[in-house]
């Protein structure tokens, strides 16, 4: 029977080997979840932020509150690069509000469900009104949409 045996190099490699590792574990952790940390990518020409509105999916969007709400279930998902709150609310009809606490002076892009078709206009605050129409018609639809900042 052969007995197996670790050379000292082979022992020196296996450590510098779990402490190459272990540290890069460490570093990338504390990196992601440190508490005050903003992301680097939130800065000019990167996406700043992203919300997918949809309202109470049995509900519809149509359901949405007329003040601004972050509650996670009027969401298909949301982002914010400076880990501060996205909030949206209903205005009227067609016309929904959706804001990126912390995000101002960004540019914005919106597209809508369905055929309808969706524009987007910036308000002070970091506050950006959607409003949602029927391909080739003026009046208002309510439909879930999704912007993005940048």
């Amino acid at each position: 029977m052969k007995r197996l045996s670790i050379t000292p190099g082979t022992a020196v490699a296996l450590m510098a080997l779990f402490f190459a590792l272990g540290g890069s574990a460490l570093a990338v952790g504390e990196h992601v979840s440190g508490p005050s940390v903003a992301q680097q990518r939130c800065t000019s020409g990167a996406v700043r932020g992203v919300a997918v509105v949809t309202g109470i999916p049995s509900q519809g969007i149509a359901n949405m509150p007329g003040s601004f709400t972050g509650a996670g279930q009027y969401f298909g998902r949301k982002f914010n690069c400076t880990g501060r709150a996205v909030q949206a609310r209903r205005a009227e009809t067609g016309v929904f509000e959706v804001r990126f606490v912390g995000i101002s002076g960004a540019s914005a892009v919106v597209s809508s469900t369905g055929d309808a078709v969706a524009s987007v206009q910036a308000l002070p605050g970091g506050v950006f009104r959607v409003i949602s129409h029927p391909a080739g018609r003026d009046d208002k639809v309510e439909v879930p949409f999704t912007i993005v900042l940048v």
